[in-house]
């Protein structure tokens, strides 16, 4: 996916710095908003992976920094929960003047609640998931409620937040009585995802009993097992990303996936270097894909490895070759599965007189049958596996012709 660095101007004249996530394509669909938890940023591990997964369902996702907040501008004090609302309507407004104006708001922790309430003042937007969101917006008083009557007596003091120093006075205390966030959830007539861990323990799951309970239909739930409340697993975050995705092309116009300029080729593949380790996303064009490497060489594993991507080329080819021979000779062959496994071995472990000395690339093909065949019948189908086009392909001398474009 493409990532484009935003400045946007609030309703206060500050800058808030966001980004610009686009599908492999760069032509979204629809666009969306990511609003990042109490005291967060964007750069939240869980906000970039659910903004690249929503990236794969035609997203084109804004995900920022609010008032005082990781790289935008302002103090902490003015972030309170009414300037939060009012950055998500700002940032609204760019991409409405600026590109498409967002039709989906995904909102973490009390970016949930924010994304609710500015939801209910936006046309233009269809649909709103929260994760792990609060059922009132007071609820966050807790994390610095000892500072109370320190902060009405002295003005703004600083509190400590999740390990980290913050300054607050008591306009930023007062602000989160002002929202009624009950009847915001019971007036809101748009479809609504609520996704929340039954052991987080900062959001209790009882918030999203309420918000579910409080909203109209249509209306979703999903539990996110055993994940904390940061989403700091990977594959929760990824998860969360992905049903989203899923759950939102129920609201949405399908769309048919117009293909980025492949220069007359195949597929393209495209990796933001800055961005991102390894992760690359593949676009054909019906089809999106994402390869990665495993975290034990850097990755983060958050799709197949490109040797796992030829492995799958291969079993592919392998079954459907299979599938055509048997049944143009009529053989009872009900399933097939193929094991594929690409590794270094040396020649001498191979037992090959060869030229080339040192390691060779092994690939191990197993093949399991299920039908009523004979043992000539299998011996002969692993002969046609071997002739594949993409076996053959690989087997083969293959000519690469490689050029430069011009960016």
């Amino acid at each position: 996916m493409k990532s484009t660095k935003l400045n946007i101007q609030n309703n206060k004249g500050l800058l808030l710095q966001a980004y610009l996530e686009l599908p492999a394509n760069q032509k979204p669909n629809q666009y969306a908003i990511f609003a990042h938890c109490f005291t967060c940023t964007s750069s939240l591990s869980a906000v970039k992976n659910i903004s690249r997964a929503l990236t794969n369902y035609g997203f084109g996702v804004v995900r920022f920094d609010f008032t005082g907040l990781g790289k935008s501008e302002g103090e902490f004090s003015e972030s309170h929960f009414s300037a939060n609302v009012g950055d998500l309507i700002a940032v609204s407004n760019y991409m409405k003047f600026n590109y498409h104006a967002p039709s989906l708001l995904v909102g973490h922790s009390l970016g949930g609640a924010a994304v609710i309430s500015a939801a209910s003042q936006l046309e233009n937007v269809k649909a709103i998931a929260t994760i792990g969101a609060p059922a009132t917006v007071s609820h966050v008083k807790h994390l610095f409620s000892h500072n109370v009557d320190e902060i009405r007596n002295h003005g703004e003091v600083e509190v400590n937040i999740g390990g980290r120093p913050f300054k607050i006075n008591p306009e930023f205390v007062a602000d989160f009585d002002k929202t009624d966030l009950p009847s915001i959830v019971k007036s809101l007539r748009k479809p609504l995802l609520i996704l929340h861990s039954p052991t987080d323990t900062i959001v209790g799951i009882k918030n999203a009993e309420q918000l579910y309970h409080q909203a109209h239909h249509p209306k979703s739930f999903v539990t996110l097992d055993n994940a904390d409340h940061l989403l700091t697993n990977p594959s929760d975050s990824n998860y969360a990303g992905n049903v989203i995705g899923t759950w939102v092309q129920r609201y949405f116009k399908q769309e048919e996936n117009t293909m980025l300029e492949t220069q007359g080729e195949q597929l393209v593949g495209h990796l933001n270097v800055v961005e991102n380790n390894f992760t690359t996303a593949i676009q054909t064009k019906n089809h999106s894909m994402i390869a990665d490497e495993p975290a034990s060489i850097g990755g983060d594993d958050f799709g197949p490895s490109p040797y796992e991507y030829l492995n799958a080329a291969l079993a592919a080819c392998t079954v459907m070759t299979l599938k055509m021979y048997a049944q143009r000779k009529q053989w009872d062959l009900h399933e097939v599965f193929v094991y594929i496994s690409h590794s270094k071995k040396h020649r001498d472990a191979l037992e090959l007189d060869v030229e080339k000395p040192g390691y060779l690339d092994h690939i191990s093909k197993k093949l399991k049958f299920v039908g009523n065949l004979d043992a000539s019948q299998k011996q002969r189908l692993k002969e046609i596996a071997s002739r594949c086009p993409v076996h053959k392909t690989i087997a083969s001398k293959v000519v690469f012709e490689t050029q430069i474009l011009e960016g």
